[in-house]
């Protein structure tokens, strides 16, 4: 069982790629099979042995704390972290919670809907005091929207490349990954002209050879970023969110 008991959440976006299913709201608060998709992937991280959170909120945040008070997720110990900048790239997300998590920790992307036994299996795998671990997808020609996907390019279990645009790759990142502190130092290292993006800092570790890649195998998992992505994650996932008992209060900051 592993000893990692925090998610990090990246929840701040304003979606605007999926504006017109989401309308006035955050696209966390986006609706698969009746549930946000922040509560699929809270109940998700919860069932892989999550048990404290930290969501990093930005674009219409408060309607996120709103929707979280009246939900059955309200007793789950959250710790909500403001993201002003959110324009920025997702690095900066991530920086905002360093002062939050001071240990190993799942970071998730709340727009990424990922089976809970992916999560588990992620966590299970260790994670030296200066390294990430990234779930990669090898199913390359079974990828909806490939053009849209972030590509990784390894070596063995080692990533030397991440990004959009390459050329050559041998898997995909599914969002999720497990995380020393180090992550921290190695965005910060990464920081241009006051901004970067999560790839921007795990690329300094993939040069260190501190990246690793976690192949998920055939488990599901689905980027939710257009209406047509929403459309095809409902044919992929049943109900996904799953009923779970939950406990603490929040402490916002």
């Amino acid at each position: 069982m592993s000893n990692t008991k925090v998610a990090l959440i990246l929840a701040a976006g304003n979606g605007k790629r999926i504006a017109s299913r989401s309308g006035e709201l955050p696209k966390p608060l986006v609706r698969l099979h009746g549930k946000p998709l922040l509560e699929h992937v809270m109940r998700g991280a919860q069932e892989a042995g999550i048990e404290r959170f930290v969501v990093v909120i930005g674009y219409r945040g408060h309607l996120i704390q709103q929707w979280w008070k009246n939900s059955a997720l309200s007793s789950l110990p959250v710790t909500w972290v403001e993201n002003p900048e959110y324009l920025k790239d997702n690095g900066i997300s991530v920086l905002r919670a360093k002062p939050q998590v001071r240990e190993r920790f799942l970071l998730l992307m709340s727009d990424h809907i990922f089976e809970p036994e992916t999560a588990r299996a992620l966590l299970d795998q260790h994670v030296g005091d200066d390294e990430v671990i990234l779930a990669v997808d090898k199913n390359i020609d079974s990828i909806f929207d490939l053009d849209d996907a972030t590509k990784v390019r390894m070596s063995g279990d080692h990533i030397i490349e991440i990004g959009k645009n390459l050329s050559q790759y041998d898997a995909l990142d599914t969002g999720m990954f497990h995380c020393s502190p180090a992550l921290f130092d190695a965005l910060e290292e990464a920081m241009f002209n006051w901004n970067c993006s999560l790839s921007d800092g795990v690329r300094l570790l993939a040069r260190a050879g501190k990246f690793k890649g976690y192949d998920i195998g055939s488990n599901q998992w689905q980027d939710v970023d257009t209406p047509e992505a929403l459309d095809y994650a409902k044919g992929v996932f049943s109900d996904v969110a799953v009923q779970n008992s939950a406990i603490p209060q929040a402490i916002y900051v």
